[in-house]
């Protein structure tokens, strides 16, 4: 099929959390422009955060989004420790990535189950979806109530965490209140990697992304800290991420786009995590993704859905080790004094990295903020691989190549906000 010139829009992105677009416009059978246009409100959470108190930003930012709020808190407590020039002992460091697992385990969950798995087993959505299969779904709600239950422990609540301050917790859970918690998640454990074996088992497009990918690196995996590193080989201090992390406007998006100072569009994210630190999985995680037919580095986006599911599997496990290892805390926080100065904190979002940066004054109070989500950072990657995605499939008609479309682009997870819309599609021929 040839046209002159055809396009595609579609006025609100099924699926994806957040209120997003899509257009596509090819001519002569070259595509010419691919724009994911995100349309929502500007949220001003930056300016929110001038004037406030150095010890608020974990509670203020924790509203930026109800699927990863901890990614919001986490990094801000390690920017605002940083600019006091504090650091948590190893019993709050092992409680962060507690909770942060928890995180994990409920966001790739309701993502691999609720968002994505439809797109594979062609049905519009998980309500559909669960008729044919209702334990698949039942499986992927109960892992998604285990993530919960440990942000409801750690946190105070599953949801915008109230436990979380600057320094540490407002308190620490005696061991015995981790016990249940534990027999939780050894069942969880199965559901984690029979959800391996399921999505492995799925129908995927032969795609290739050729992006650099950045994720943090650390000792283990890394989820609450690390240092930023490229599969360029470029590595960088976190304190140093606004020299080598350049963020751009564009006209049709109200968030910024990314790119990297010494060279373009890059990815972060779950096949970043897993292709700098695939050797830092647990074996039992490693033999999940190697059953799964992963390599040590996967570049193809469609079979992020495996890459995320290996990683409930990882923290699962790292949350019992956790536990195991568990030995409440003399003080669930240390003092965080406020002086003036600038610090700069980074964690891996379930989305990819996750980098903030505040400036204090001397009397404690913010004086500029800075925060870079994932998906903005992601934005110009997901449209270069659209428009490869496009271009290979230009013989389609126009509901078949939207419907490849939407499916590339929650490959990616883009959390615009935590929404789901109704799919409207124009079609613009000449």
């Amino acid at each position: 099929m040839t046209h002159r010139e055809r396009t595609l829009a579609v006025g609100a992105l099924a699926r994806v959390e957040g209120q997003g677009a899509m257009y596509v416009r090819a001519r002569d059978g070259v595509v010419e422009e691919v724009r994911l246009d995100i349309y929502e409100p500007p949220r001003f959470f930056e300016a929110f955060l001038r004037g406030r108190a150095h010890t608020e930003p974990p509670d203020i930012t924790a509203r930026i989004c109800g699927i990863c709020p901890v990614a919001y808190q986490m990094s801000a407590c390690r920017a605002i420790e940083a600019a006091c020039g504090v650091t948590a002992d190893e019993h709050i460091e092992a409680l962060r990535r507690l909770l942060y697992c928890g995180e994990w385990i409920e966001s790739h969950t309701l993502h691999i189950y609720l968002l994505h798995a439809p797109d594979f087993l062609g049905y519009p959505s998980a309500v559909e979806m669960a008729h044919d299969h209702r334990h698949a779904v039942e499986r992927g709600l109960a892992l998604k109530k285990a993530g919960n239950a440990i942000m409801e422990l750690i946190g105070g609540r599953p949801i915008h965490p109230i436990n979380v301050r600057v320094g540490g917790f407002y308190r620490a859970p005696a061991r015995a209140e981790l016990t249940p918690l534990a027999e939780r998640l050894r069942r969880a454990l199965d559901d984690a990697l029979a959800t391996v074996e399921w999505v492995a088992g799925f129908d995927m497009p032969e795609d290739e992304l050729g992006h650099e990918f950045l994720a943090l690196t650390a000792d283990v995996y890394p989820i609450e800290a690390g240092l930023p590193r490229t599969t360029g080989g470029r590595t960088f201090a976190v304190t140093d991420f606004e020299d080598h992390i350049v963020e751009e406007q564009v006209p049709h998006s109200t968030a910024l786009h990314a790119r990297l100072a010494a060279g373009g569009r890059y990815l972060t994210g779950p096949l970043a995590r897993y292709a700098l630190n695939h050797d830092r999985l647990s074996p039992l995680a490693r033999e999940a993704a190697r059953a799964a037919g992963l390599g040590e580095i996967c570049r193809n986006p469609f079979q992020s859905i495996i890459v995320r599911a290996v990683e409930v599997v990882y923290a699962v496990e790292e949350a019992l080790r956790i536990i195991e290892a568990y030995r409440p805390p003399a003080q669930p926080f240390v003092d965080v004094p406020s002086r003036a100065g600038v610090g700069r904190g980074a964690t891996e979002a379930p989305r990819g990295v996750l980098f903030h940066r505040y400036e204090l004054g001397p009397d404690g109070m913010i004086s500029s903020a800075r925060i870079v989500p994932p998906t903005s950072q992601n934005q110009a990657a997901i449209e270069d691989d659209m428009c490869e995605v496009v271009q290979a499939r230009l013989d389609l008609d126009d509901a078949a190549l939207t419907a490849v479309c939407e499916r590339a682009i929650r490959n990616y997870d883009p959390c615009i906000s935590c929404a789901a819309h109704f799919l409207d599609l124009t079609v613009e021929r000449a």
